[in-house]
C-alpha cells in the first residue's frame, strides 16, 4: 500500500508524482563540505567555433532553465564541467548533444524530446548568449561547483543516489 507519505521508491520515474519525487530528493542529504568552484574554461578555436559553442551553449541554458537568469548560468557551468570529464565528448556542442539521436539516452532533454521542434521562446536568448560568451571568456558560476549532473525537483532520477549532491538553483539539483 502506498500512503501520501511515503514516497513510492518501486516506481518508476514516470509513475511518480511530482510530490513523491520531491519528497525522494529531499531525503537525500547535500555534500557537507565547502563547494569548490570550477576552474575558468579557457576556449581554444576559431571565431566560428566559438560562434557555434556560443550557440550551443545558450540554446542548453535557455531550453533547460528557460529565462531563469542564474538557471541557464547553472547549466552552462555544467556543461563545461563535463568537458573536463573524460566521459564526455571534447566540444561544447558534443556535450550538449550527446545521445540526441538515440530514442533514450540523451544527455539533455531538450535534445531528444521534441522541444526543439516547437517555436523558440524569446524571452531568457539574450541573457543565455551573453552568459555563454561569458563562460567561454573564463566566467565560473561557482553555486554549482563541478557538478556535472542536475535534474529539476520534480523528476527523482535512478542516478540521483550514486552522484554527491552538492547545490539546488531554484528547482534544478546539481550533483558531481
Amino acid at each position: 500500500m502506498v500512503t501520501a507519505d511515503v514516497p513510492r521508491r518501486d516506481a518508476s520515474p514516470e509513475q511518480r508524482t511530482m510530490d513523491e519525487a520531491r519528497r525522494i530528493n529531499a531525503a537525500i542529504p547535500f555534500v557537507n563540505e565547502p563547494l569548490k568552484p570550477a576552474k575558468p574554461y579557457a576556449f581554444h578555436g576559431s571565431p566560428a567555433a566559438r560562434l557555434q559553442a556560443t550557440e550551443c551553449l545558450a540554446t542548453a541554458a535557455l531550453y533547460e532553465a528557460g529565462d531563469d537568469e542564474r538557471g541557464q548560468k547553472a547549466v552552462i557551468q555544467v556543461i563545461l564541467n563535463r568537458l573536463r570529464h573524460s566521459s564526455y565528448p571534447k566540444t561544447v556542442c558534443g556535450v550538449v548533444y550527446q545521445g540526441a539521436k538515440r530514442g533514450t539516452g540523451c544527455q539533455f532533454s531538450f535534445t531528444c524530446d521534441g522541444s526543439m521542434q516547437r517555436r523558440r521562446v524569446r524571452d531568457g536568448w539574450a541573457a543565455a548568449r551573453k552568459a555563454a560568451q561569458l563562460a567561454l571568456k573564463g566566467y565560473v558560476f561557482a553555486s554549482v561547483g563541478t557538478a556535472t549532473h542536475y535534474h529539476t525537483d520534480w523528476i527523482a532520477p535512478y542516478w540521483s543516489r550514486s552522484l554527491v549532491k552538492v547545490a539546488q538553483v531554484h528547482s534544478h539539483i546539481f550533483y558531481r
